[in-house]
């Protein structure tokens, strides 16, 4: 075999010591993959001394100079599994500079900032992999980046953050509501401390926005996603969606489109939605993944699997380090960023989707009539309305009542425009939920 492709590791967390553990468990598979051994000549870390296990490395490759380990002459490839956008922006872009390929699993980057790594791989002429930075294991980015080259993807939806999706499955199996469905979530090691980027829907944002960038062909910033989390959510809201024959997700859709102008467009958004079950991202519980892909050619795709974890995203990592090594000793790099098409991102308001609305309304004879003026005026068609009573009163008693309705596709800014005019209602109590519909309910 040739002379080793030297890695420089930043970070040992969680996911660090995985690759760490994997490259030393399939150090002989991995050689014969690539055709040259890979081999660990540093580790940055913020604290040397703290105790990481058991872990198959000399305590002399660790460092907390991580700037002066990536210009090391004998660092072939930068692996970065520290997150954040600083200082990590700053040390990827000065090892792509240098012509180091780079795998990294920093969405937060990538979606904030991704145009500078890309810009930095192609002034030095190095590869830039990031597999790892979305759905953990899922063979993902690479299809959409290579094997769907060819095609023209019209739409992705996706559940691409396992805490939500935990906490949303566990509403709908157990009934419970938001608070302890993510207090089981935290016992169980599924949600941070902290959950505010998962429950928020910043880290769903940040993965949408790459996922887009790669479909079609476009710089995406998160910036450029409608966000909205799940902590609104209630166990009402789910046992609805079940009445539909539907559940609660948090989605991230990104879809092509045209302006009012008849130009092609692109919307990015994640919000929690209904979907009918026969939908195939329905099935997906606990703390998976799972995104759904439609494309011209090819037809419907699915891609399913764990979607984080320290095993899982060294798996991806290492995936990218083995392809990145193979084109060093080919003396190639991979392609280059594709955004030729700099489509516009259309604002939220021209996205097309349905709302399901509950309203605890006046139980009196023309209520019904009243409200659906409201949609009317606004262009939005009624699909469907259920009425009940609330607090088992007899219809037409003047006691409260509750209408369920849920719209035909429509603006979104219609929509909301509607739902704002419903609350300055005086026959309408109070606007009690508002979700929105995807696929066909």
């Amino acid at each position: 075999m040739t002379s080793p492709v030297r890695l420089a590791l930043l970070g040992c967390g969680t996911v660090g010591s995985e690759v760490v553990r994997l490259l030393h468990e399939q150090s002989t598979d991995l050689a014969a993959r690539i055709g040259a051994p890979l081999e660990i000549v540093g580790i940055a870390v913020r604290r040397l001394g703290r105790d990481r296990g058991a872990l198959p490395v000399d305590e002399a490759l660790f460092t907390t100079d991580a700037l002066g380990l990536i210009k090391r002459d004998d660092v072939d490839v930068v692996i970065e599994v520290v997150g954040g956008i600083e200082p990590a922006r700053g040390w990827l872009v000065e090892a792509l500079r240098a012509g180091k390929s780079v795998v990294t699993a920093n969405k937060a980057l990538l979606a904030e900032d991704g145009a500078a790594l890309h810009d930095a791989a192609t002034e030095g002429r190095a590869d830039l992999y990031y597999e790892a930075s979305v759905a953990g294991a899922i063979p993902l980015l690479r299809p959409l980046r290579d094997s769907l080259h060819g095609d023209r993807v019209n739409r992705v939806t996706g559940i691409v953050n396992g805490t939500t999706n935990f906490i949303l499955s566990a509403m709908d199996a157990t009934g419970a509501g938001f608070a302890e469905a993510l207090e089981e979530a935290t016992e169980l090691g599924y949600a941070e401390a902290d959950p505010t980027a998962d429950v928020e829907g910043f880290d769903a944002a940040a993965k949408a926005a790459i996922l887009a960038s790669l479909a079609f062909h476009t710089r995406i910033t998160a910036a450029d996603v409608h966000r909205e989390g799940i902590t609104e959510v209630t166990a009402a809201d789910v046992a609805s969606a079940k009445a539909m024959g539907c559940t609660i997700k948090l989605l991230c859709i990104a879809a092509r489109g045209r302006d009012a102008a008849g130009s092609e467009t692109v919307s990015v958004r994640v919000h929690p939605a209904m979907i009918p079950l026969t939908h195939p991202l329905a099935s997906v519980g606990d703390a998976f993944n799972a995104v759904f892909v439609e494309a011209e050619a090819a037809g419907q795709l699915m891609f399913y699997g764990r979607g984080a974890g320290g095993a899982p995203t060294a798996s991806a990592v290492l995936g990218d380090v083995v392809a990145v090594a193979r084109n060093r000793l080919a003396g190639v790099r991979a392609a280059s960023e594709s955004a030729y098409a700099d489509l516009a991102v259309r604002p939220m308001g021209e996205a097309l989707t349905r709302y399901h609305v509950s309203l605890d309304v006046a139980d009196r004879p023309g209520v019904l009539a009243s409200v659906a003026g409201v949609f009317a005026r606004h262009d939005v068609s009624i699909a469907t309305v259920r009425q009940g009573s609330a607090g088992g009163g007899r219809p037409g008693s003047g006691d409260d009542a509750e209408l369920v309705i849920v719209t035909h596709v429509a603006p979104d800014a219609a929509l909301a425009a509607t739902v704002g005019e419903l609350h300055g209602l005086d026959i309408v109590r109070s606007v009690t939920s508002v979700l929105r519909v995807e696929g066909e309910a």
